[in-house]
């Protein structure tokens, strides 16, 4: 095991983790809000936010896709040190990790079968910014309306229409995270 992966793990990791699954929880309970997601050093190209999630929500049980500039050996190798977590294709993942061309298509994913919906994938998408501005969204959790800064708008507006099965959106930005549940409708 080289040093790199050693290290970017949480440095109190049960504080951490709960801090972290707190913030991820918010920003599912609450599509359109961006928070705080900090306390990993992952290496590049994942985000802290991003990596912050992986250590949170996975672990030696959990198959992650990693797509893109993501899969790399450095990335390879830190996900298995500090989660345990398996690589695999995007057919067969619990969480895909990449930016958002790196992802599709999205048809590739797990979206859960009507008996079990919850056995789909969730992405973390990397994006280049978040802010509270662009798609409008509605649906639970959110009052009335709330806006968030999308990739796109058409192929969450399908994935909605496919609840209860679909896809789950993580997205993450530096230190940042926001959600987008698939019960969230996008216009």
């Amino acid at each position: 095991m080289r040093a790199d992966a050693l290290e970017g793990g949480f440095a109190d990791p049960a504080p951490d983790a709960a801090r972290a699954f707190r913030a991820i929880m918010e920003a599912m309970a609450r599509p359109g809000t961006i928070h705080d997601l900090v306390g990993a050093a992952p290496p590049a190209p994942l985000s802290v936010a991003a990596g912050a999630a992986l250590l949170t929500l996975a672990d030696g049980t959990t198959p992650v896709h990693l797509a893109g500039e993501a899969d790399c050996e450095p990335v390879r190798r830190w996900l298995a040190f500090h989660t345990g977590a398996p690589v695999t294709g995007a057919e067969t993942c619990a969480f895909a990790v990449g930016t958002w061309a790196a992802l599709l298509p999205l048809s590739s994913y797990p979206v859960g079968t009507p008996d079990y919906p919850d056995r789909s994938a969730t992405l973390i998408v990397e994006v280049d910014r978040l802010a509270p501005e662009g798609a409008t969204l509605c649906g639970p959790g959110i009052r009335e309306t709330a806006e968030l800064s999308l990739p796109e708008t058409r192929a969450f507006a399908e994935n909605h229409a496919r609840a209860p099965l679909g896809l789950d959106f993580i997205f993450t930005c530096g230190a940042q995270v926001a959600a987008l549940p698939r019960s969230t409708e996008v216009g």
